[in-house]
């Protein structure tokens, strides 16, 4: 879908969406995984018993780009057959010790065919390692007659791994080349989960400047959160006991899951503070997709597999005696979306953060979500989903980040005092409510990019009337807030009614209004106030230079800033921007207009015309005045431009025009029709869903525009339905595509 949100309007390559990365790449991480033996096997199979029996492991592992060597503390490691017949004593000593270790020597074993009857860990378990092992075969020898072996016995070959053996039990091992090879697994294993992994500095920017004040700030952290084991672990039971102020001793699996999801929150916020900086320095153009829905499931597996640290993470609460899976059903599904439409919302911003596009999706943070089923005697019951009963430890709340939306109310007009004799709207409201921001990071796959989903919380412009609190009227004095939270508290609410018809229509505004003053907020930043961006897109520095009236400066609002709609929920944004141009930063209406054709694009959900939305006339004056005003105004202009083509058709008119006429006189607005006529392009989600909107859902319009309506397929994440499902099927496909898979985009 992305490449439908490039403007052909703008005609300049320059002026479209173009990947921004980090510094630094994310494959380096891989480094910090857990090692096994299988792990040591895979990444450097040739060299490790053939060439480096003084166990120094060199590696370069695959698309790293640099190499690294790992070199052990002397590592000592004896074994003994006189203790017990039935198993070889073997005892491993080093300088150091590490959490985890001891999983990984176990998997030595399990690989090698060797049973653990028996272990005792005699050392400290930090800095010194000093671990004792009952070992035996699984598969006991029965031959005598060979003198080859190799170290790494098949399943079909259970015997091969010693022959030739002379004395000593069948399960012991015995033969001098066998535990030569054992040890050599071993030390080869330990030293490389002993090594440190090197630090991964973070990236300087411009905004550091020379003042020793940033300078010290930037230098506290300036190195990215280890992956390793040890530190896992560290943050996991740092965040028990700090964040959750539970006992780090013990904890419950609900519990080790919050704290689990806080460590990684924090690996996803250095990620995002990076990105953000270097969005605001580079200021590239930037894609805002507005949708109702983000159905993002779970998102702790997503998470650890995006990052890339699925084996630490792993290991490092199985130490903590935690299974991972365990944990992941803990979490409950955000209940922000529906069907296929969250789903690709979903998969889109997956993508996007992982091709490395500048972009911010934008929703509504709902308290109960759509709703949870039961079924009673047979038939379905709907019951509210209160998914943030616990919290959600994966947004952050912006209470700094708040914007007022109006409702109700009346306009009036007045003559500009400039003389120029244009006439100035006001929108005089009748209620506010303040639109909250969270914000919730969405990491990208193979890379340190990170995206953002904000999501806006309705809260009441006055909290608590304590008048009406005083005087003994309780339930009024919180109405207010419960009429303003009502705004996001359910996906859908019911529309059989008037009132709940009213409610949805509040409920597109609110989100597309406090995304509308979000984005010109940040543009406004950006461009406006502080004078354009040092490193501007190629031919936009000469306009920003020539640009001194800030009007003029308003023509670059399309350079920047690329908003798609998610289907026609999000179409209000359309008025809006309208609004906030000319009434608020007194543009006059052509210049308004223009910049909104370059701004918007949608993606159309819907094939069957009886289905499209619309929105009485009647309700949309009642509770937005100034926006049905500006309908009409393009309405007017737009039949206007048709007429001039066709002239007086009036049943073409009539098929075309924004506002529409029922049977009884009711005149509704049709928002696929609003949106087909201001957005530069209009998407569908197939090809055969894009050759009905073409040849009968919006014949008149495409027949108008032939190319402005597109096809962009859309998919699923495969790291999402299939890497973390499929494990299997996981890694024959990666061995097929020879890696590719993995760096998939996924939407």
């Amino acid at each position: 879908m992305y490449s439908s949100l490039t403007n052909p309007k703008l005609g300049s390559s320059s002026e479209s969406l173009k990947p921004i990365s980090l510094p630094l790449s994310l494959h380096s991480s891989d480094l910090r995984r857990p090692v096994t033996l299988s792990r040591v096997l895979q990444t450097h199979p040739k060299n490790l018993f053939l060439i480096n029996r003084k166990f120094t492991v060199s590696a370069k592992p695959q698309n790293h780009g640099r190499d690294v060597t790992i070199l052990p503390s002397p590592i000592k490691i004896t074994m003994d057959n006189d203790v017990n017949p039935a198993y070889t004593v073997l005892t491993l000593e080093a300088d150091s010790d590490k959490p985890g270790l001891l999983n990984a020597i176990t998997a030595v074993f399990r690989d090698l065919d060797l049973d653990v009857t028996k272990a005792s860990a005699v050392g400290d378990g930090r800095s010194h390692l000093h671990d004792v092992f009952h070992v035996r075969r699984r598969h006991p020898s029965s031959s005598h007659s060979s003198s080859t072996s190799t170290p790494f016995p098949s399943k079909s070959s259970p015997g091969s791994m010693v022959s030739g053996r002379k004395g000593g039990s069948r399960f012991q091992l015995t033969e001098p080349r066998e535990k030569e090879d054992v040890a050599a697994a071993l030390r080869a294993v330990v030293s490389a989960h002993l090594a440190r992994a090197p630090k991964e500095h973070r990236p300087r920017f411009e905004t550091i400047g020379k003042m020793p004040t940033k300078q010290k700030r930037y230098t506290l952290m300036d190195t990215y959160r280890r992956n390793d084991v040890s530190r896992v672990e560290h943050d996991v039971v740092s965040h028990v006991e700090y964040t959750l102020a539970r006992s780090r001793v013990e904890f419950s699996d609900f519990e080790a899951y919050q704290a689990a999801a806080l460590s990684l929150r924090d690996r996803l916020v250095e990620r995002w503070n990076d990105a953000q900086t270097l969005l605001r320095e580079r200021s590239p153009k930037r894609l805002y997709f507005l949708s109702m829905e983000f159905l993002m499931g779970r998102s702790l597996l997503n998470t650890i597999g995006n990052l890339g640290v699925e084996e630490a993470y792993r290991e490092a609460l199985a130490g903590l005696g935690y299974d991972l899976e365990i944990l992941a059903e803990q979490e409950r599904d955000a209940a922000l979306g529906n069907g296929g439409l969250g789903r690709l919302s979903a998969c889109m911003l997956d993508a996007l953060a992982t091709l490395d596009l500048p972009a911010w999706g934008y929703g509504i943070r709902y308290s109960y979500g759509m709703f949870r089923q039961t079924l009673r005697n047979g038939f379905q019951h709907e019951q509210p989903d209160y998914w943030l009963t616990f919290g959600n430890p994966w947004e952050i709340p912006r209470s700094v980040v708040s914007y007022p939306v109006h409702f109700y109310g009346h306009v009036s007009s007045h003559l500009d005092p400039d003389g120029s004799g244009r006439r100035i709207f006001r929108w005089n409201a009748g209620e506010t409510v303040s639109a909250v921001a969270y914000d919730n990071p969405i990491p990208g796959f193979g890379t340190r990019s990170c995206a953002n989903l904000r999501l806006w919380a309705a809260k009441p412009s006055k909290e608590f009337d304590l008048e009406a609190f005083n005087t003994g009227d309780y339930v009024s004095a919180i109405l207010s807030r419960h009429k303003a939270e009502a705004l996001s508290a359910v996906l859908y609410p019911d529309d059989r009614t008037t009132e709940g018809k009213e409610l949805r229509l509040k409920q597109q505004y609110f989100f597309v209004s406090a995304t509308v003053q979000d984005v010109i907020r940040r543009f406004k930043a950006a461009h406006i106030d502080g004078g354009g961006s040092k490193e501007a897109v190629t031919g936009v520095a000469s306009k920003e230079e020539h640009a001194k009236d800030p009007l003029d400066r308003w023509s670059l609002l399309p350079v920047y800033v690329a908003i798609h709609l998610n289907d026609t929920h999000p179409t209000l944004a359309i008025p809006e921007l309208m609004r906030v141009l000319m009434d608020e930063h007194h543009l006059p209406w052509h210049r308004a207009w223009s910049l909104c054709q370059n701004v918007f694009s949608i993606t159309n959900h819907t094939v069957s015309s009886s289905s499209l939305e619309s929105w009485s006339v009647s309700m949309l004056e009642r509770l937005l005045p100034r926006h049905m005003h500006i309908i009409f105004d393009i309405n007017w202009h737009f039949l206007n431009d048709v007429r001039s083509r066709f002239g007086d058709d009036w049943a073409r008119l009539r098929r075309v025009s924004i506002i529409d006429e029922g049977p009884k006189g009711d005149k509704f607005v049709k928002m696929a029709a609003l949106a087909a006529v201001v957005c530069y392009s209009v998407n569908g989600v197939s090809k055969p869903h894009t050759d009905i909107l073409r040849s009968d859902v919006l014949r008149d319009y495409a027949s108008l525009w032939p190319t402005k309506f597109r096809n962009i397929t859309n998919g699923v994440s495969p790291r999402r339905w299939l890497a973390h499902s499929n494990h299997s099927l996981r890694q024959l496909i990666t061995e097929a595509m020879g890696g590719a898979f993995h760096g998939h985009s996924g939407g």
